[in-house]
């Protein structure tokens, strides 16, 4: 792709995230962007059918530098699932402003749920293999922890990043290996 078409891209996105910081996207019209953008709506067209298109696209491309961060480690020794989850943190933090919008009442609930089958995947994969659970069990197991890890995550980005990624990442992993019992 040229110079030119991924700057136009870049500003779209860009454009519609800065909207999506204070409205829904089902109210940000392809108008609105362009202007912000200060481009033309024909040039929009040519890239994008819709603003939900132009936000699935920036998800994907989250989503995708996402899982690979994940493909870099091993999920199944449990020193490597703190790395892992420290190392997803720091990227979170890198990319707080993109994370927040995708996760804040004004995206669309799909990037979480795509969040999520991802994590899942990881974990049914890497994680859970040698399990005494049945397959039923782990599945609601999961689920459990990876909603509650994403709302911890996004409680903890909408707080400021209060505490490091390391500290975030022990406190994740420790609940998830041992439960509250071992949270200090």
């Amino acid at each position: 792709m040229d110079r030119r078409k991924k700057y136009t891209r870049m500003v779209l996105k860009d454009s519609l995230m800065e909207l999506m910081k204070t409205k829904p996207i089902s109210s940000i019209t392809i108008k609105e962007i362009c202007d912000l953008a200060d481009i033309n709506r024909s040039t929009f067209y040519s890239h994008y059918s819709s603003q939900y298109y132009l936000l699935n696209a920036i998800e994907e491309e989250f989503i995708e530098d996402m899982v690979s961060t994940l493909n870099q480690y091993n999920f199944s020794k449990e020193d490597e699932a703190l790395k892992m989850t420290e190392k997803i943190l720091e990227y979170i933090a890198r990319n707080s402003d993109v994370c927040q919008t995708l996760l804040s009442e004004n995206s669309d609930i799909h990037f979480q749920k795509k969040g999520m089958m991802i994590t899942q995947e990881f974990i049914f994969k890497n994680w859970i293999t040698d399990s005494q659970f049945d397959r039923e069990t782990i599945e609601y197991i999961n689920i459990f922890v990876v909603s509650g890890s994403i709302y911890v995550i996004k409680n903890w980005v909408e707080n400021g990043m209060d505490k490091s990624p390391r500290e975030m990442a022990e406190i994740i992993n420790n609940f998830i290996n041992r439960g509250l019992s071992n949270i200090r």
